[in-house]
């Protein structure tokens, strides 16, 4: 298994930080890495994700867990689970107006040996999501 996180501390509430979350066509105004987002962020719904770090290609998922305000689960990779990524994002109310955000990708499956050789490490751009994310909601 590949892991990547990274966590921040928002002044904004959950709801506030959720509703940034799910408008995928502005997450290039804030996500530093992003180029855009095809698909409709909703429980069920296929997405496609082009970022910056491999613009040419596309990396598709599926809206498995969609708990408004709370938590989103967002899952790809490759038939019978031979690859998997899965991509959650937390959201867990401190008070009325800070809210910590938390997001993960896991990274796990019988090829992961093959594919996992070509995933860069990707603590800096997990890093810099969840500040692009921070930055929005404080705005």
């Amino acid at each position: 298994m590949k892991k990547y996180e990274a966590s921040s501390t928002i002044q904004a509430s959950p709801e506030q930080i959720w509703n940034i979350l799910v408008e995928q066509n502005a997450y290039p105004e804030w996500d530093p890495n992003m180029l855009r987002v095809e698909g409709n962020i909703k429980l069920g719904e296929k997405v496609k994700f082009f970022t910056k770090l491999s613009p040419e290609r596309a990396f598709p998922a599926k809206v498995t867990a969609f708990e408004p305000g709370k938590r989103m689960v967002l899952t790809g990779g490759m038939p019978l689970g031979l690859f998997k990524s899965e991509r959650v994002h937390t959201l867990t109310a401190v008070s009325d107006t800070e809210t910590q955000f938390h997001t993960q990708e896991t990274f796990s499956g019988l090829l992961l040996p093959v594919f996992g050789k070509s995933i860069p490490d990707l603590t800096d751009i997990f890093n810099e999501f969840a500040q692009g994310l921070k930055k929005r909601a404080e705005a």
